[in-house]
């Protein structure tokens, strides 16, 4: 570009003309008053007219004179960050007032010299930061700026000349240079403002440039340039965070967070592809779920469920997998209508990713406010659907956990989930070697909503005795809190009883897991009201010592009320009497008293009276 000594010598004229060069597209100038190939100080680099689309990707080789006429060449390499920033202060009057000179599109004109007029103000606010000198982004900042205003110049030149191929062309072109003065302006604002520079800059005492160091300016790079620039950095941020995830995730910023989460809506379906690689590592590490939630990420990670390519959907998916854990995410999925999007893959994704969407959904059903939503939006049969044939084994099991939290307090939902044949699902799903605590848990809600010839006709005890016997602790639980609910007749104690259910429950009483001996002691107490089934838990060996172990006065143990009730029960046997004692119910039994529990005082007066009977008959 030239200084307003350039213009004076242009007007004077040295002689110079255009020529066209075979190898590249662009008109070269030559002066024939300056020595071959030497860059003539005359005049403003131009381009060609039918190429003014032409994009300044590359920083072209320029000469600023200063007020003595001593020319500075610039380039990439050599030239200083001082340098660029007096070239490009000089290149905002030359560019000004060429644009001031345009007669035509007046209206965008008029917006592109308002641009031009606070690019000073940005240029002295970056010179002044500290970091200004030592960073490699300022110097790329003033190179894209230069870059801008060498190509105003050069449209402004076209415009009073009137030597443009087309008015839609110019058009364009023009608005396209507005952009790139906004970005320049939105770059050098984010390096002043954001904390860009002093992130990425490498401090004094260092001598080498570390692997934090070198971190901070790429993760910088995310968020200043065009977006070609940053494809290349989200490149190279996906190669860092396979080979070492864990350094990347100590130097990340919200601010970096936030320069991702905007790459999600870029037009490029690649950089969304990759970023959002990204962003499902940042999730499922767990280290900034809450920046990545207040940055504004669900919006468009629901637009890639809905339609990116097909890792786009399932890094996406698996993202709102691990945010959607939080109940205030989840209502946001929702609120940004997730569901539709997510029930759709579920049906038509593959495997990993329908695994994800039916844990998201599974996630957000644990939310009792936006059941009904889901109810709404065709859950409960695609659900029902997914526990029949889902790919994945770990499909199967959210959406059982998701049925079980959709019927754990709505009886709509447990009348609709009976309606769509869920609970000949649920117990085919029981049909395995180690049945799972979610099919069972779905199962025990809608028993109560179940007639009792139904639960007979469909095999449900069997499968419940299944999983007294194999299942998971959890599994064990739900079973025997079934099993409390759909004992309300003595026809169904007595079929419970002949599905050989006592046994199993006796044994639970023995398991570490307070919640399950509380459950299987209160089915005992329910069962044995019934004279058959009191008849065989007397029977077993294993009743009234494991009986006896619940009534531990501790807080802890849940279960001694029902353990207290059952020996009442039982005390009707001389037998059982007699184990009781020689267990130590009675100890346990004065602690229960005082502490008032219900039945434990007129329990242990029929155990004192057949001590003493007892004594008295051996005398």
């Amino acid at each position: 570009m030239a200084s307003t000594g350039m213009k004076a010598k242009a007007r004077r004229g040295c002689g110079w003309r255009s020529s066209r060069r075979e190898q590249g597209p662009e008109t070269s100038t030559e002066c024939t008053s300056h020595p071959p190939k030497a860059h003539c100080p005359c005049q403003i680099p131009s381009f060609p007219q039918r190429n003014s689309r032409f994009l300044f990707s590359s920083l072209i080789t320029m000469v600023v004179e200063d007020s003595s006429n001593d020319g500075v060449r610039f380039d990439d390499g050599s030239s200083s960050t001082e340098e660029w920033l007096f070239h490009a202060q000089k290149l905002v009057p030359l560019a000004l007032d060429k644009a001031k000179e345009v007669k035509g599109f007046p209206g965008r004109w008029k917006m592109i010299i308002s641009k031009l007029e606070q690019i000073p103000s940005r240029l002295s606010d970056l010179s002044s930061h500290p970091c200004f000198s030592k960073n490699t982004l300022c110097k790329e900042q003033l190179q894209a700026v230069s870059t801008t205003l060498t190509e105003t110049t050069h449209l402004a030149e076209l415009c009073v000349k009137e030597k443009y191929e087309g008015k839609l062309q110019m058009q364009s072109d023009l608005d396209a240079l507005s952009g790139k003065l906004d970005l320049n302006l939105k770059d050098c604002g984010l390096l002043i403002k954001t904390g860009v520079l002093s992130e990425a800059t490498l401090p004094l005492d260092m001598p080498e440039p570390d692997f934090s160091s070198n971190m901070r300016e790429l993760l910088a790079r995310l968020q200043i340039g065009h977006l070609e620039s940053k494809h290349k950095a989200i490149d190279r941020l996906n190669d860092v965070m396979k080979e070492d995830e864990k350094s990347v995730l100590a130097v990340l910023t919200r601010s970096n967070v936030a320069s991702l989460v905007q790459l999600l809506t870029a037009t490029s379906p690649r950089i969304r592809e990759k970023t959002v690689t990204i962003l499902c590592s940042l999730a499922e590490s767990g280290s900034c779920e809450n920046w990545l939630v207040s940055e504004g990420v669900i919006p468009p990670l629901i637009r890639l469920i809905e339609s990116g390519s097909a890792i786009g959907k399932e890094k996406a998916a698996i993202s709102l997998q691990r945010l959607s854990m939080s109940s205030e995410t989840a209502r946001s999925i929702v609120g940004h209508g997730g569901v539709c999007p997510l029930i759709g893959l579920c049906q038509t994704g593959d495997s990993v990713t329908q695994a994800a969407c039916a844990c998201t959904l599974k996630n957000i059903s644990a939310v009792p406010e936006v059941r009904q939503v889901l109810a709404e939006e065709g859950i409960v049969k695609v659900m029902i659907s997914l526990l029949n044939c889902g790919i994945l084994l770990n499909s199967k099991e959210y959406a059982a956990e998701c049925l079980q939290n959709l019927t754990s307090s709505n009886e709509n939902l447990r009348r609709l989930v009976i309606s769509e044949g869920g609970v000949r699902s649920l117990l085919a799903y029981l049909d395995v070697p180690l049945p799972q605590e979610s099919s069972v848990g779905a199962l025990r809600n809608l028993v109560g909503s179940i007639p009792e010839h139904s639960l007979v006709s469909l095999g449900v005890l069997p499968r419940l005795a299944h999983v007294l016997k194999s299942g998971s602790m959890g599994a064990q639980q739900a079973a025997a809190s079934a099993i409390c609910r759909i004992c309300s007749s003595g026809e169904m104690k007595k079929m419970v009883g002949e599905a050989g259910c006592i046994p199993l429950l006796v044994n639970i009483l023995e398991v570490k897991s307070n919640g399950a001996r509380e459950v299987a002691a209160q089915a005992l107490l329910s069962l044995i009201a019934l004279t058959q089934n009191q008849r065989e838990v007397k029977k077993n060996d294993k009743s009234v010592p494991n009986l006896v172990q619940l009534l531990d006065p501790s807080p802890q143990n849940t279960a001694k009320k029902y353990a207290v009730l059952c020996l009442a029960s039982l005390s009707s046997s001389q037998k059982c009497r007699k184990l009781m004692i020689s267990y130590g119910a009675i100890g346990y039994l004065k602690k229960l008293t005082e502490m008032d529990i219900p039945g434990a005082k007129k329990l242990l007066e029929k155990l004192e009276r057949g001590k003493l009977r007892s004594l008295f008959s051996r005398k």
